[in-house]
């Protein structure tokens, strides 16, 4: 599965700490996150993150884009429940979770959802998405077999 992490700045911590206690679930999926966050958990966990931009500068959209194609399967979304200043976060934000409705992507917003859909994940219970990402192992051995 391709797993989304995206955290704001007063979330960083707490979503490295997630990232820590879920290490060996998280290890056996595709991650990416935005810059900053990337190398905030790769640092805290060794685990391989592909690393976009940093979010202010086109890391959300990136993963707005990644979304859109359904090249991500569930997104952790920690975000600052302060109202924000920068009316294009704001947007960001809300088209992140737009998309994932549109696109039938879970998400979390905070701990509790994240720890029950990373369970969710290791147990199986979100395997559909391989059906729907065309980047999924599934997908790319039906390429390769030409099916």
């Amino acid at each position: 599965m391709d797993i989304g992490i995206i955290a704001d700045d007063r979330k960083k911590e707490l979503m490295a700490q997630f990232c820590i206690a879920y290490c060996g679930i998280l290890a056996k999926h595709r991650l990416c996150a935005t810059g900053t966050t990337g190398k905030y958990i790769e640092s805290a966990t060794g685990l391989k993150i592909e690393k976009l931009l940093s979010g202010e500068i086109g890391g959300a959209q990136q993963l707005i884009s990644r979304i859109a194609y359904d090249e991500i399967d569930l997104l952790l979304f920690f975000r600052d429940t302060l109202p924000a200043a920068d009316t294009e976060a704001d947007r960001n934000d809300a088209n992140l979770l737009r998309l994932c409705d549109i696109h039938n992507v879970p998400v979390a917003t905070n701990l509790a959802t994240a720890e029950i859909l990373v369970r969710a994940l290791d147990r199986g219970d979100l395997d559909w998405r391989e059906l729907i990402n065309p980047n999924s192992e599934m997908n790319r051995k039906r390429k390769r077999l030409n099916l």
